[in-house]
């Protein structure tokens, strides 16, 4: 069939509208990809086609309370290959095996790897300045030493358990470097390089670097100077004591900030390998539950004052030695009792059968509820991971025997910050915190602080009236009772002791024991709580005769580390056979040496020095206080230099 001219033109003319129309949505296509996607699609050509080399970025730091550096980091480069750009690679293996201990097989068969960036390990890993320094020195094509660093520990196993420890990445296993690991992390860095599909580096281009940010700095609430006092003291009731373990705290009670924090065994964060995974893994004053004996009696006691069921000066308590409770015989620890006492006595001699009177004046609701609302039975919420709740009786478990033993620190379970957090609420107007470490965090980079930890009052669990007289009679108990061996002079430390049997296969051990005490001063105005727990320690297990000297030596020193002043007022300590008291200088200046040796009254020696009839200097100063018996060293002159040298 012939087709006429007319409709072949026609037919070309469509053939070349739609030819005109591609031609003009291709040109629109390319301007519109030139012109506005341009900039992306060369971005992102070159993205594909660069190679990162990471920087890590520093680990944020971690303070103490006064800013002293407790972890930080230090510079540990690490080793990289990129073997496209490797063009000798026995040559290289041969060369940096030597140098990072690592056989020169196993380094080839990393720089052969068909991968765009391989890490050198684990020799490459961390290495040391000079070694990176070495290997830069060899300038091997395709052999890259990176940015990167370790954490250290500078005070060795202070603080360990809290602290906690990382990983070869930076990462945070345990403690606080795991429970705050997201803040402390910071950004990665990089340097970055074109490369062909090969790996190889294209000609002309350049490097490109993103600074790494370090995490941010975690400053805690521990006071390093307490925290070190707090380990001496540890360390050499294990040596002396010959203990399973003990634990240690410090709080300061009005707001709930852990001043210090320890427990033995121990180790060194960097070498957590070298002890049982058990050492590291338990944070013993978090974690470790134990029937607290008679620490346990001061909520006993302030719950009896809060509800107005005693009278400690004038209501009165017979202590046989023993007490008939539901079938059960519950006995004092002194064989024979107390007799006839005041229930202050009752405090100060901490006397079972005493309590379980106060248990039975409060009933089983009310002394539960109060053990529940001082936070026994559910966790503190502190910001330490591992923590656990304790054990209490149900309430309709509860008969006359369970609430009995309850009353004086038995059949229950707590732990070491349960225990002093209650007794800090107990102690100071009545308020529970939350109990914290971690105080403020700090962005170096800017000197910010990003934020700050506010004290969290959970709830109000006795009057401040109640609680004035808990801390009186608490005093009392270290000045005339179980814990004297706690007093310090000059300031008015209160506190109470603990023994407690420990449960050994189902069943109560008749020679292993937990013993405690926890202490507190000023007692008219607390500044801080220090518990401390000896676990089986050998010899006599009383808490007065173990755990108190421990707790007033970490008193001591603490209360000088933190400034505050000694207080008036304090209750006169009751001596016993054998004990030396302590007593205060009198003031001798202007006495004549014939009125001093006449004295027959005198708690001290004399030792002069100089001539003359009068004491014109003396050492120690009038006012101090010393062991009755210590010698005082007397300047002796004439009359005239009296008034000249006073």
């Amino acid at each position: 069939m012939k087709v006429s001219n007319v409709t072949v033109r026609r037919r070309l003319f469509i053939v070349l509208l739609v030819g005109c129309v591609a031609f003009l949505a291709l040109c629109l296509r390319l301007a519109y990809i030139q012109l506005w996607q341009g900039a992306e699609l060369a971005e992102r050509a070159e993205n594909s086609w660069r190679r990162d080399i990471p920087y890590v970025a520093k680990r944020g730091e971690i303070w103490d309370r006064n800013g002293v550096q407790l972890a930080y980091n230090i510079s540990t480069p690490t080793v990289w290959a990129i073997p496209a750009q490797v063009k000798d690679r026995e040559g290289t293996a041969a060369a940096l095996a030597p140098l990072l201990d690592m056989t020169q097989e196993a380094v080839l068969k990393l720089v052969a790897k068909k991968e765009l960036i391989v890490r050198i390990g684990p020799g490459g890993r961390k290495v040391t300045m000079e070694k990176a320094d070495e290997i830069r020195d060899l300038q091997l094509p395709g052999i890259v030493v990176a940015e990167d660093n370790k954490r250290y520990y500078p005070y060795g196993s202070l603080a360990a358990h809290l602290l906690g420890f990382t990983g070869i990445d930076n990462q945070g296993l345990t403690g606080l470097e795991a429970k705050y690991d997201n803040a402390l992390q910071g950004t990665q860095g990089n340097v970055s390089f074109l490369s062909d599909a090969a790996g190889r580096q294209m000609p002309n281009s350049t490097d490109r670097y993103v600074e790494p940010r370090e995490g941010l700095t975690l400053q805690l609430t521990i006071d390093k100077n307490i925290q070190t006092v707090m380990e001496r003291e540890l360390d050499q009731a294990m040596v002396g004591l010959q203990a399973d373990s003990a634990i240690a705290i410090a709080m300061n009670p009005n707001n709930g900030e852990i001043l210090g924090m320890s427990s033995r065994p121990t180790y060194v964060p960097d070498r957590y390998q070298e002890v049982p995974s058990e050492v590291y893994n338990r944070n013993l004053p978090v974690w470790m539950t134990y029937e607290p004996g008679s620490t346990f009696k001061i909520i006993t006691l302030a719950a009896a004052l809060e509800e107005g069921k005693v009278d400690l000066n004038n209501d009165r308590f017979f202590d046989p030695g023993a007490v008939e409770i539901g079938g059960a015989r519950l006995r004092c620890w002194k064989k024979g009792g107390h007799g006839s006492q005041t229930f202050l006595e009752v405090v100060e001699n901490s006397c079972n059968p005493g309590f379980v009177a106060l248990g039975n004046r409060l009933g089983k609701e009310s002394l539960f509820r109060y053990i529940k609302d001082f936070g026994f039975g559910t966790k503190t919420g502190i910001d330490i991971s591992g923590e656990e709740n304790g054990i209490l009786f149900k309430l309709n478990q509860v008969g006359p025997v369970e609430l009995a033993t309850t009353a004086f620190g038995q059949g229950v379970s707590v732990t070491p910050i349960q225990q002093i957090t209650a007794v800090s609420a107990a102690i100071n107007g009545g308020t529970l915190y939350k109990p914290h470490v971690a105080k403020s965090w700090i962005n170096r980079e800017t000197g910010e602080t990003v934020k700050v930890t506010e004290p969290e009052a959970v709830r109000t669990v006795i009057s401040e009236d109640a609680s004035r007289k808990v801390r009186e009679a608490l005093e009392s108990v270290v000045a005339k009772g179980t814990g004297r061996n706690a007093f310090i002079d000059g300031y008015r430390v209160g506190g109470k002791t603990g023994t407690a049997q420990k449960v050994v296969n189902g069943r109560y051990s008749p020679n292993e024991h937990i013993v405690s005490f926890i202490g507190f001063a000023p007692a008219d105005d607390p500044q801080i709580v220090v518990y401390v727990a000896v676990d089986n320690p050998q010899g006599i297990q009383f808490g007065g005769l173990v755990a108190a000297p421990i707790v007033r030596n970490i008193m001591e020193d603490a209360l000088s580390i933190l400034q505050v002043p000694k207080r008036e007022g304090q209750i006169d300590r009751q001596y016993r056979y054998g004990e030396t008291p302590v007593v205060t200088v009198p003031d001798l200046i202007g006495r004549s040496v014939v009125e001093l040796y006449e004295d027959l009254n005198m708690n001290y020696n004399l030792s002069s020095a100089g001539t003359g009839k009068y004491v014109i200097r003396q050492a120690p100063a009038a006012g101090a206080r010393v062991e009755r018996g210590s010698t005082i060293r007397i300047y002796l002159g004439d009359e005239d230099d009296i008034s000249h040298s006073h």
